[in-house]
């Protein structure tokens, strides 16, 4: 059986504002919403016109389901500051999005009565309605206690997601685990885009959109079997080669290089394709670059009188 909720989001934010449209496409009244900042009101107007910008007491208050989508550090102070001014009842369900934190950043929602509920979508998100169809199929990162298990998955289930059960004190690895796989994804891509854009590439996105989609697919599906390139060949001159050439690029494209690099000839090792004096071979090149940027910054230091 479905319940419906009068849902309350504090943050109407990229997460916020999206996930409560989606609630209220699911037949959820949403009766309030709170955000600070221009971009917050305008997500507001268009993804949830009619609902009320209102304060997060007042959000609160006229809210069952109350949906905390603030930044991580944010969400303690936030939590307590509602819960210490009465503004959090017994009964009412306090959902936070963050995927960092569980059940213990929810500790004073708990004490007056509330009943915590930590929900993290496993999606990035743009703040737009572009989002909304993104969410099928979505993997939710929930944590609860056996009394709110049932309607956690509920709450996941209008959302179009699939929920994954995670422990307490897991929740911070579980959360590490999608920001270096997104998070640095992005930079990582961010940074080809931009070595090739210097190259003369017209369009660097198709370029690398058939390369990084099917490594994706292959890493997806293979794991360490999909790796490929010099350091797994063990092509110790490419290497040194790629890193010369990067010299002339920003400096933390050159960082994410070296790091990735010997990330990557662990891996290999690991795998049996790359053998172990290769990768010292590889790793001494890396190391060698390390230096070369120190001494680097030290003469431009010395130049500067820094």
């Amino acid at each position: 059986m479905t319940f419906l909720h009068a849902v309350g989001v504090v943050g109407a934010g990229r997460v916020g504002a999206v996930l409560a449209a989606r609630l209220r496409d699911a037949g959820h009244q949403i009766v309030a919403a709170s955000g600070r900042s221009a971009a917050s009101r305008t997500r507001i107007d268009t993804l949830l016109p009619g609902v009320p910008l209102l304060m997060p007491a007042d959000v609160a208050a006229r809210a069952n389901v109350l949906l905390l989508a603030v930044p991580d550090d944010t969400l303690p102070a936030l939590v307590a500051e509602l819960a210490l001014d009465g503004h959090l009842r017994p009964g009412q369900v306090v959902v936070h999005t963050s995927g960092r934190h569980g059940l213990g950043v929810l500790a004073a929602a708990a004490h007056v009565g509330a009943r915590p509920v930590a929900l993290h979508p496993a999606m990035t998100f743009t703040g737009t309605d572009v989002d909304l169809s993104r969410l099928d199929g979505a993997v939710f990162g929930l944590t609860a206690d056996a009394a709110e298990r049932e309607i956690a998955e509920c709450l996941v289930a209008d959302l179009g997601g699939r929920p994954m059960w995670i422990r307490d004190e897991d929740r911070t690895s579980y959360h590490a685990a999608l920001a270096h796989g997104s998070n640095h994804l992005v930079t990582i891509v961010s940074q080809a885009m931009q070595i090739l854009r210097r190259t003369g590439a017209e369009d660097p996105a198709a370029v690398l959109r058939p390369l990084l989609t099917a490594a994706l697919e292959n890493a997806l599906l293979y794991e360490d079997a999909a790796l490929t390139g010099p350091v797994v060949r063990g092509d110790v001159e490419t290497v040194r080669a790629h890193v010369a050439a990067l010299h002339e690029q920003p400096a933390p494209i050159l960082d994410a290089y070296v790091a990735m690099a010997r990330a990557t000839s662990t891996h290999a090792v690991a795998d049996g394709r790359l053998d172990a004096a290769r990768a010292v071979a590889i790793r001494k090149v890396l190391r060698e670059s390390e230096w070369d940027v120190l001494a680097t910054l030290v003469s431009e230091d010395s130049r500067t009188g820094a």
